[in-house]
């Protein structure tokens, strides 16, 4: 003979709550946070990456974005095939911070840059392609 048991129902948004919870408290360092949800996350979250451009090409597609966390920043390249591209970035004293050279339809990734003010140039064959600023506070 079966016997049927009920089965309970849980409501689904305590669990999530909690865990959207448990996170802002990591995030903000509340004294309520027990610590083991901040050490998955760096010091650099709370970083924000801004990327202003001033000369855009119409040849070329070129994207200079950040990530979601603002912790690195993305250079892709499309356009003519057989072309590189370089991306020189300097800080505001004019001093060569990065330099990468991708090919067309590639995507680098730009990590480890310290706060500050940038100026970005972008250039094909010589030619000035994009331009502008990036800003990492």
């Amino acid at each position: 003979m079966k016997t049927i048991v009920p089965v309970r129902k849980r409501n689904g948004l305590i669990l999530p709550t909690l865990a959207v919870v448990s996170m802002l408290l990591a995030v903000f360092n509340c004294p309520a946070n027990d610590g083991r949800i901040a050490s998955s996350y760096s010091p650099s979250f709370n970083d924000t990456i801004l990327v202003q451009k001033q000369l855009t090409s119409k040849k070329n597609k070129i994207k200079l974005y950040p990530n979601a966390n603002h912790q690195v920043l993305f250079f892709s390249a499309s356009g003519q095939s057989g072309k590189v591209y370089q991306l020189f970035l300097f800080d505001i004293d004019g001093k060569l911070v990065k330099q990468v050279n991708i090919r067309n339809r590639q995507t680098t990734v730009l990590n480890k840059i310290e706060k500050g003010n940038y100026v970005f140039e972008v250039f094909s064959d010589d030619e000035r392609i994009e331009n502008g600023q990036v800003i990492v506070k």
